[in-house]
């Protein structure tokens, strides 16, 4: 068999679809609320879990480009180790082709194939570069450019990997969660989340909090910026500031208690999963009031219409009303953080 041969034969695909997953009942037992109780069921939950290694349940067309994907990344990365398909295509929850009219114009939307490609023995730059190659092959094989799924890499060196799963870090303990193996060289077994003592998870609650509140500052900053230029499409850049401002300290709040932080945008559930760790939240947005319920519904839509809608309206006031809602939500978020922060160093 050549070396070719023998590489093809080590992604074909064994295991069914997630709901075939042996390990898959164990995250339905678990009917607990409280954040430390969460996280030791979810330490446990993590030892068991069985990587999925099948992409049956995608269609063929889906099937065929995760192929060419894989031998072109074997065949111009050679020190690969696993490739994983994470994100939207290995939780089943896709978007093929979503094609519609908004704010006067067609939009359409394709989900990515997210995909970690896991290397020993190559440098970062190296690694890009080879991806970079991969990345142009498969956009040049592409009959609809609009239709085709764009292709995401990120690539991680094996040692850093398990360091980063040993530890429990939530961006790469999802993706071993939700993963599809589409690669393995068989010559290395992904870490398992060990408990951490409290002063690590101290030291890990420090690092999130340093990096999501640094991120919150520097878009509100932006938002003050846009605020001094008196044009209404600055106002409308400055709502999605603030917009991403409240997003990042609610980021920094889960983080901090949970070292776990889903993806999400909207403002309504972000500000649901915090609630539990103060009552001052409700200060932030009271909608208690029409002009509070509205001042609300607009930088929760910002998100999308601050940055598409050319009808979306934000005026000089709305800003004006908005930007200490977000810095008092910016101090809450310090006291909450930095207390939680130091009850770890207490234990």
């Amino acid at each position: 068999m050549s070396n070719r041969q023998e590489a093809g034969c080590k992604y074909k695909y064994t295991i069914n679809k997630q709901k075939d997953n042996p390990c898959f009942p164990f995250f339905n037992i678990f009917r607990v609320t409280d954040p430390f109780i969460i996280f030791i069921a979810k330490f446990a939950v993590n030892e068991y879990i069985c990587m999925k290694k099948s992409i049956s349940y995608l269609p063929s067309t889906n099937q065929r480009d995760l192929h060419f994907i894989v031998e072109s990344i074997l065949q111009r990365l050679k020190q690969t180790e696993m490739i994983i398909l994470f994100g939207s295509y290995a939780r089943n929850d896709y978007v093929v082709y979503d094609e519609k009219y908004e704010f006067g114009k067609l939009q359409f939307y394709v989900s990515d194939y997210d995909i970690l490609v896991v290397t020993s023995g190559v440098s970062d730059g190296g690694a890009i570069r080879s991806l970079s190659n991969v990345e142009d092959l498969y956009y040049d094989r592409a009959k609809d450019p609009d239709r085709q799924p764009p292709v995401q890499f990120i690539s991680e060196d094996m040692k850093k990997l398990n360091k980063y799963l040993n530890e429990g870090r939530y961006f790469y303990t999802q993706i071993k969660q939700e993963g599809v193996v589409l690669y393995d060289s068989g010559k290395h077994k992904l870490a398992r989340r060990r408990k951490l003592s409290f002063e690590e998870i101290k030291q890990q609650a420090q690092e999130y909090f340093d990096d999501k509140f640094k991120t919150a500052n520097v878009f509100l900053e932006m938002a003050k910026f846009s605020y001094t230029k008196d044009n209404s499409e600055y106002y409308k850049n400055a709502s999605f500031q603030l917009h991403q401002a409240c997003e990042n300290l609610i980021y920094a709040i889960r983080l901090v208690n949970t070292l776990e932080n889903p993806k999400q945008h909207n403002l309504t559930k972000l500000l649901n999963s915090v609630k539990r760790y103060s009552n001052e939240f409700i200060k932030v947005f009271p909608q208690d009031t029409a002009e509070e319920k509205r001042l609300f519904e607009l930088i929760k839509a910002a998100y999308v219409n601050g940055r598409y809608d050319p009808d979306f309206v934000v005026t000089k006031e709305d800003i004006n009303a908005l930007v200490p809602k977000v810095e008092l939500l910016r101090d809450i978020t310090k006291r909450i953080c930095e207390g939680k922060i130091r009850e770890y160093g207490e234990k």
